[in-house]
């Protein structure tokens, strides 16, 4: 059979990818006391790694009043740092390459995660709506109306995405991720449904773009562009967001990190299934002039779907979520063809080892068949 695209060489910043399977940021909600990263994580991302292979870990959080959900870890603590040098220790056994993804949940949390039991801060006191937080305890509760940052507040929220930075490099990272999607933070920031700001946080999209670029700036400072990349979901409305006009506010975003010369830019396609679609369907390839560097993308894709978008050039490496967590050896599949492990949804968060590092690799599943 003739090699699938996604089995080529590629350049991404400083490393030189062996493939263009890339396991994208996953959160599972399982690590432990002090969001210190469980002791099944370095087996879990070490069964994932590969020779010249580019994983994303999950979304964690840059301070504690980043935290929105239950179990999810942090980069902002000794102990953590700890707990991620291990995963670090055995992607880097296995030859792999390995980026952390900086997050901050914003209106996306509640009162029952922040330090002294605060509200959750946004760019603007506008709740989110049709979904409900998870406490601590695992309990849906109703969100609630955010806080809106004072303007001399946000140089501290800058400065947390800056130390997680710094503590992402210390726990031996590669290089780091920008979260600027799912309506979290950043991405209330930049959406003019969720930011009613006047000040120069607001308004115009220079002006609601200003906080991602700021963080990619400090972030560029402490690893250089080429170990830098940001993740957009243009078209989504998970979290409650949107933009109006999100072709011309996205084109801006990603003409400006063109600019500084970041490694890559992960964009994710809304899906229907996901909750995450707009009402005009709207497609990628709008945006794919504004950004002429290496795009990764994300959205149900299937080998010959990924294949096809990066001979066409709307992508050059494509992210496989649900996929790479019931197949730890997926890039290996894919490459021969072989089948696929269905995943399990009903342990994508939280539990144990089951449905986190029970899945059969090819080797294993052809003697247990």
């Amino acid at each position: 059979m003739p090699q699938l695209s996604l089995f080529t060489p590629l350049q991404v910043g400083r490393y030189k990818l062996a493939h263009r399977v890339v396991m994208p940021p996953l959160t599972r909600m399982r690590a432990g006391a002090g969001n210190v990263p469980n002791p099944l994580a370095p087996e879990y991302y070490g069964q994932r790694a590969t020779e010249g292979g580019l994983i994303i870990a999950e979304a964690t959080q840059v301070s504690p009043y980043g935290q929105g959900y239950p179990a999810t870890p942090g980069i902002h603590s000794e102990e953590q740092v700890a707990g991620w040098r291990k995963v670090t220790d055995a992607v880097h056994a296995k030859g792999g390459i390995i980026f952390l993804q900086l997050w901050h949940t914003g209106r996306s949390s509640h009162s029952s995660f922040q330090p002294n039991g605060e509200l959750p801060v946004a760019p603007s006191a506008i709740a989110i709506t049709g979904q409900t937080a998870l406490t601590p305890e695992w309990k849906p509760v109703p969100y609630e109306t955010p806080r809106a940052l004072e303007l001399d507040e946000i140089p501290g929220i800058i400065e947390a995405y800056r130390k997680g930075a710094r503590d992402a490099m210390a726990a031996g990272f590669d290089g780091v991720e920008i979260h600027g999607a799912n309506g979290y933070l950043l991405q209330q920031f930049l959406d003019d449904s969720s930011n009613k700001r006047t000040d120069i946080y607001g308004g115009s999209v220079e002006n609601r773009a200003r906080l991602l670029i700021e963080v990619t700036q400090a972030l560029i400072e402490i690893w250089g562009a080429d170990r830098v990349g940001v993740r957009l979901s243009p078209f989504g409305t998970y979290n409650d967001v949107g933009d109006s006009d999100p072709v011309g506010l996205y084109g801006y975003v990603l003409t400006r990190l063109s600019e500084l010369g970041i490694a890559y830019v992960s964009l994710i396609e809304a899906r229907t299934s996901a909750g995450m679609e707009i009402d005009t369907p709207q497609e990628i390839r709008q945006l794919r002039p504004f950004w002429p560097g290496t795009l990764i993308l994300a959205g149900g894709f299937t080998a010959e779907s990924a294949d096809k978008a990066i001979q066409t050039g709307l992508a050059d490496a494509v992210a496989f979520g649900r996929q790479f967590i019931a197949n730890p050896d997926l890039p290996a599949r894919l490459r021969l063809g072989a089948p696929l492990n269905r995943y399990d949804r009903a342990t994508f968060y939280g539990g144990g080892a089951a449905g986190y590092v029970d899945y059969a690799a090819l080797e294993t599943a052809a003697h247990t068949d």
